[in-house]
């Protein structure tokens, strides 16, 4: 992806945060001279990898197959007492996240306004490929037993829970919904399988300066 591409995402995502009246931190508007020479101490932020986070899980084509992500808290597996996670995403109309599940996560799904998201479930079988067995689900604190491959569509205020080894992807129809999420926590380098080959992270072409530093970002740019 072009720096230019994701900074104009990060533009357009934090006026869509605004109308729905959801906050960031205040860090997360810092620009890259403010990470710099802040004297806080970012250990936290760097080391869990908090913020900004935009992929287009390498298609070359975020509206068609990507995600807009900001961490606003996470644990760390390593060292950290913190056992849990929350982002807020973004999902475009028809924007798929490729079929995927976590060994370990257990995560809720909450459409937190605008469209509908819509998420395809699978159960995984013991070679991590798709099952044909139903499957159970919490949906807002009631249980569902689901065919294999069910399309289940969350409206405003709607969520679901997803066990670990519960293969899903998604996408929103009728309008950019606004998604949250809340879970175990996230290790997006050990803890996702997804069904087919792909990058979590995209790989960028710096034809601009950034807007706002991404997670993938803090290596080379934070001490």
């Amino acid at each position: 992806m072009k720096r230019s591409e994701i900074n104009h995402i990060e533009a357009e995502a934090a006026g869509f945060l605004q109308f729905h009246k959801f906050y960031l931190p205040p860090w997360a508007y810092w620009r890259p001279e403010d990470w710099r020479t802040t004297k806080e101490d970012i250990s936290e932020i760097r080391e869990n990898l908090l913020g900004w986070d935009v992929t287009d899980f390498g298609s070359g084509d975020f509206f068609h197959r990507g995600l807009f992500l900001f961490t606003l808290r996470n644990g760390n597996p390593k060292h950290d007492k913190k056992t849990y996670a929350e982002k807020i995403m973004i999902v475009e109309p028809n924007q798929e996240t490729p079929l995927h599940f976590h060994r370990i996560k257990m995560e809720d799904i909450i459409n937190r306004g605008g469209g509908m998201l819509v998420i395809e479930l699978f159960k995984a079988d013991s070679k991590e490929g798709l099952s044909e067995q139903s499957l159970e689900v919490s949906i807002d604190g009631i249980r569902h037993l689901f065919p294999a491959g069910t399309k289940v569509v969350l409206h405003p205020g709607e969520s679901i829970c997803l066990e670990p080894y519960v293969y899903h992807r998604f996408w929103a129809e009728n309008g950019r919904t606004l998604v949250g999420e809340v879970s175990l926590i996230n290790d997006d380098q050990n803890d996702n399988r997804f069904y087919e080959p792909i990058g979590r992270f995209p790989e960028i072409e710096n034809d601009e300066e950034p807007l706002h530093l991404l997670v993938i970002d803090y290596p080379a740019w934070l001490p």
